[in-house]
């Protein structure tokens, strides 16, 4: 197999598994996977997943590998608080919800660490398809990353439990639906997770 060829062929997928490969060359030998990260040409994600290593790493390409790493899943939690401006702190890894068990994938230097966080599947909704160069990504949206975070971080049950974790609330009440938060909560009827929203919804009155 010339890496040209296979190159000019995969070069539609940001990200290819060997699945992906064999469809466009039903024959293709894996061993030239093995040569060509030796040669630097493509580098292993983790089992059966690559890249070619002149793609540019940055958030959205690390959104896109996380989604296609583990599905179905959805970018929460941490990454999306973060990438809202909800939280302060840069996030190290990226954080996802899955319907399968929970996960976590350590991958070379320059694309980190991938953390899946188990949800029963009548939570799985919530997100959007962020459109990144041809392609897309989900991402939960403002509300439903609130609600993720809540519904599985039991701990974050006070006032002072929120503010330790430092959450911006004025861009929290700048960016949030109310409405679309209370439709998810009732449609979740979980009482503790409606607990712990109600000192939220405390705190975003208190800054009113």
């Amino acid at each position: 197999m010339n890496y040209i060829v296979f190159q000019q062929k995969m070069r539609s997928f940001p990200v290819f598994s060997i699945r992906e490969i064999e469809k466009q060359f039903p024959r293709f030998d894996t061993r030239r996977l093995v040569e060509w990260q030796e040669k630097g040409y493509i580098q292993k994600l983790r089992n059966c997943y690559y890249y070619f290593t002149d793609q540019t790493i940055d958030q959205q390409f690390l959104y896109y590998i996380a989604n296609q790493l583990y599905r179905p899943s959805y970018v929460s939690l941490e990454s999306a608080l973060a990438r809202y401006g909800f939280i302060p702190e840069g996030v190290f890894e990226t954080i996802s919800c899955t319907t399968l068990k929970s996960q976590r994938f350590e991958t070379p230097a320059g694309t980190g660490t991938f953390v899946y966080h188990h949800l029963k599947r009548a939570m799985f909704f919530g997100y959007r398809l962020v459109s990144w160069k041809e392609y897309h990504y989900a991402l939960a949206e403002p509300e439903k990353a609130i609600i993720d975070y809540l519904y599985l971080h039991p701990e974050a049950k006070t006032t002072d439990d929120i503010e330790a974790r430092r959450w911006n609330i004025f861009s929290i009440k700048e960016q949030i639906d109310t409405k679309k938060l209370a439709v998810y909560e009732k449609y979740i009827g979980s009482t503790a997770l409606s607990r712990r929203l109600s000192v939220l919804k405390e705190m975003l009155d208190v800054k009113s």
